[in-house]
């Protein structure tokens, strides 16, 4: 059987314990042999992004050195596709030899409406939903029989509490100690840019 490459996309804006729990989540308990992070241009929804695609991409690299099986892909912008069910097909057609799974948030869930072809993605991608803290629901193979509870992500008596990138940005911001909520290598290269200030 071909390999499975799961696609983890976010703003990492910057990435956070929640992410790196998340994804070391996936790679141990799902059926997939990669997983990258990719880091996106710019918002979907035209969120504004505070740092920059090369900083948070330069972000997401500490992040992967400390998962085995892990890496960063700048497809977004190797493939000029921001939407979801673009992308895959890019990827599809440049690697056609693999398969790909998305990992998705339950806060994500009540996006869904708002995605371009979301029964296309389902077709290009098997869906891994994990539970995030506070978004109850979702369907997937990492999301049934979980549930949210007290802000934390439970699964299998692991819990990964939540944790966003906008607290950690009014953290830094406010001069305060994200230590709690960033892993150390990504707060070295945030603290050594000046970023998030």
């Amino acid at each position: 059987m071909s390999e499975e490459i799961a696609i983890f996309g976010g703003s990492f804006d910057p990435p956070h314990v929640g992410h790196l729990l998340a994804a070391a989540y996936v790679l141990a308990t799902e059926p997939c042999d990669e997983l990258w992070f990719v880091p996106v241009l710019a918002h979907p929804f035209g969120k504004p992004l505070v740092g920059s695609y090369d900083h948070r991409v330069a972000l997401c690299e500490e992040l992967a050195r400390l998962l085995p099986r892990t890496r960063v892909s700048r497809a977004e912008q190797e493939s000029g596709q921001a939407r979801t069910v673009d992308l895959l097909e890019w990827l599809q057609r440049r690697l056609s030899n693999k398969r790909f799974a998305l990992v998705l948030g339950t806060d994500l869930n009540a996006e869904r409406a708002q995605w371009k072809q979301f029964n296309r993605v389902q077709q290009l991608a098997r869906i891994i939903t994990v539970q995030r803290g506070g978004h109850v629901g979702g369907a997937g193979s990492a999301g049934d029989g979980r549930s949210a509870e007290h802000g934390a992500l439970v699964a299998q008596g692991v819990a990964i509490p939540e944790v966003s990138s906008t607290q950690v940005r009014a953290l830094l911001k406010a001069g305060g100690d994200p230590s709690h909520l960033v892993p150390r290598p990504v707060l070295a290269a945030i603290r050594a840019a000046g970023t998030y200030r």
